[in-house]
């Protein structure tokens, strides 16, 4: 766990580029930043596994879960499952590392799905309402979360993981939602964009971070 006193850096979904994740966090080291990886760490990019231990190792750093982490370990677990991973973006190279590493697949089934920060801010990984099919309270969020990967319940957690960013356009439901989870804004990726900035809306209560590497505003 980071010190509350340390400024927070979010990251967005890495998807195993470790090129550009190593090139974005240089301008911050590890001992001045609390910093959050939204999820979303493996597939598409060649080093799936290896963004995985660097977000484990980095100091004051937390890592969520992202629907692809989760579709990882569904494929991991269920053989019949492993083409339609690699159809999302997984890499087989990446599954056998990963099949040999039991402590890194802990660490993966222990990842929350969200977390409250001290100032009221929420992080979760993508910009949606979905979360409140679980539980209204983050800590319940992650207890079903864990739950459910226990039991093999990924595809629900896929489903939800992978729901679309709703936040930028429907201010009523993102206000429903601030107000349910006791939160004041909420940061989230999963969804791209071009900008090297985070995306603000509705008067910075959603901040889309997705594509990008920065502090998070005050």
């Amino acid at each position: 766990m980071a010190a509350d006193d340390l400024p927070v850096l979010i990251v967005g979904d890495v998807h195993g580029d470790l090129e550009w994740l190593f090139k974005a966090l240089k301008p911050y080291p590890a001992g001045l930043w609390h910093t959050i990886f939204l999820g979303d760490l493996v597939d598409y990019g060649m080093f799936g596994v290896g963004a995985l231990r660097y977000a484990r190792d980095r100091p004051n750093s937390e890592a969520l879960l992202g629907n692809h982490e989760v579709a990882m370990l569904w494929a991991l677990r269920d053989p019949t499952r492993v083409g339609w991973w690699i159809a999302v973006g997984g890499q087989l190279h990446d599954l056998e590392e990963l099949r040999q590493d039991e402590p890194l697949q802990r660490w993966m089934r222990e990842r929350p799905a969200l977390m409250k920060l001290p100032d009221g801010t929420l992080v979760q990984h993508c910009g949606n309402d979905s979360y409140l099919g679980l539980r209204d309270e983050p800590d319940d969020v992650n207890r079903v979360v864990a739950e459910q990967l226990k039991s093999g319940s990924e595809r629900r957690l896929w489903d939800f993981l992978s729901s679309p960013n709703v936040f930028e356009t429907q201010s009523t439901r993102l206000v429903r939602y601030l107000d349910r989870m006791g939160a004041r804004r909420v940061a989230f990726g999963h969804k791209p964009h071009r900008g090297k900035k985070p995306l603000a809306f509705d008067g910075g209560k959603a901040l889309n971070f997705e594509g990008a590497v920065a502090p998070l505003p005050d």
